[in-house]
């Protein structure tokens, strides 16, 4: 049997193999290299290939109906693995967890484990309750975690970009929002800790590291808010970058615009969800800011940061949504000119106060239609943004071959849009000098200048 020489105690997993699927957002990605960092530290394999699986978890997400509806029919896929392999454990993890543990327990999707994004640290014994036959269950909630001291998993395969979690929850109750429910109020990891996994990413060969919550600008610890923990991860080196995401437009301060303008390794994207362009929508979506409060910060931005993109995002056909507020958002998207968008349906979510209080009553036809509207002016707007950027040159991290030419590279600018550009004797890792010569609506394609 294997020890852990740090704890003496037996491995539990053995050597068993563990295989998580993970959906939703980037908190979602970074959770799973919690998760994959306790199970191996137990003893646990980790596998991508699901057909060699002892575990299944599948790390879920409840923000919209169809994610979790995409979820229930894995569950259905996962009966054929079962009966390929009748010791087959399924859990699911995450924000759905938390949410639906009953129907999650009960009938012929019955999964073994459930865990909330709280409870990582119990999987070990959540998978030993469930070996001896019982159901591996905690979805209970947490005014503390932030599972500060353990060190991720890094999964992805490029090892340039990676995501470091600052904090957990959400105190911001926007009407129609499942997560302060799924995923408790707001607390802020020690700045040490995340200045200290920052360092050690960078000097294992990241050269790019996301600072993630569910609204970024509210960290805090002690003296450090987030404009500070920006500028000291940002002075971890030169030749890292810093990004970021979320942030909310009610505490996007000129502070933290100051300290990216000063910093220049500190990317120049940044995601700033309108929801809605009509100050009424709003209100009834309890955002906290009007549509002049909105444009006042993206003024801000342009004027400290004149190069940044400014991605957002949309939902289309909220409660009680008129075609005058409707159009207030097509005219707020042509005003600032969005880079990219996140576009979605409004679909209501058990438990939020816009399903206790206000009526799901936009006709679904008309949904679809005023998004068709979104998405077709998104287009238009995607385009021209990426058109402005044919001529000009930019730094671009590479990140690996190109998906459809593997003899040319693709990176990212430090607005974070996707360069390709020929090999030539460049690597996944190097900043390299490119010049735009062509786009489509999502892709730059440039020449490499060094």
């Amino acid at each position: 049997m294997q020890f852990d020489k740090h704890a003496l105690r037996p491995l539990q997993g053995d050597g068993r193999k563990l295989f998580v699927e993970t959906y939703g957002c980037q908190m979602n990605v970074g959770d799973t290299e919690i998760v994959v960092s306790v199970m191996q530290a137990e003893g646990y394999v980790y596998t991508d290939r699901i057909d060699e699986a002892d575990i299944i978890l599948i790390n879920t997400c409840s923000i919209r109906d169809n994610a979790e509806q995409r979820i229930w029919g894995r569950l259905a896929e996962m009966k054929r693995l079962r009966r390929a392999k009748p010791s087959l454990l399924v859990g699911i993890i995450g924000c759905m967890a938390e949410r639906l543990k009953e129907q999650l327990l009960e009938g012929p999707c019955g999964v073994d484990i459930v865990a909330g994004p709280d409870a990582y640290r119990d999987l070990p014994r959540l998978v030993r309750e469930a070996e001896s036959g019982g159901k591996g269950v905690n979805v209970l909630l947490s005014t503390e975690e932030t599972y500060a001291e353990i060190a991720p998993v890094r999964l992805d395969r490029n090892g340039v970009s990676a995501f470091v979690s600052i904090m957990r929850g959400c105190n911001n109750f926007c009407s129609y929002c499942v997560v302060p429910y799924t995923r408790g109020r707001e607390r802020s990891r020690d700045a040490e800790t995340v200045l200290a996994e920052v360092r050690s990413l960078f000097e294992n060969g990241y050269r790019e590291v996301t600072l993630l919550g569910q609204n970024v600008n509210s960290y805090r610890t002690g003296e450090v808010d987030f404009p500070e923990l920006m500028r000291r991860a940002a002075s971890v080196s030169p030749l890292l970058r810093v990004r970021f995401a979320t942030s909310h437009p009610k505490d996007m301060s000129d502070r933290l615009l100051e300290t990216m303008a000063s910093m220049p390794n500190i990317c120049r994207s940044i995601h700033l969800p309108a929801q809605s362009g009509a100050t009424s929508m709003l209100e009834r979506m309890n955002r906290k800011y009007t549509r002049e409060g909105y444009l006042d910060r993206i003024a801000a931005i342009r004027r400290y940061l004149p190069d940044c993109s400014i991605t957002t995002d949309l939902i289309a056909g909220f409660s009680g949504e008129t075609e005058e507020e409707h159009a207030a958002t097509l005219s707020l998207m042509r005003e600032v000119g969005y880079d990219f968008a996140y576009m979605f349906k409004y679909s209501e979510r058990p438990g939020t106060f816009a399903q206790r209080h206000l009526p799901d009553n936009v006709p679904d036809a008309v949904k679809s239609r005023r998004l068709s509207e979104i998405i077709a002016l998104q287009n238009e707007l995607g385009l021209a943004a990426y058109r402005r950027n044919v001529g000009r040159e930019f730094e671009v991290l590479v990140e690996g071959p190109s998906k459809r030419d593997a003899g040319k590279l693709s990176g990212r600018t430090s607005q974070n849009k996707v360069v390709v550009f020929d090999r030539g004797t460049h690597g996944v890792g190097d900043y390299v000098r490119v010049r735009i010569t062509g786009c489509t609506a999502a892709t730059l394609f440039g020449e490499a200048l060094d």
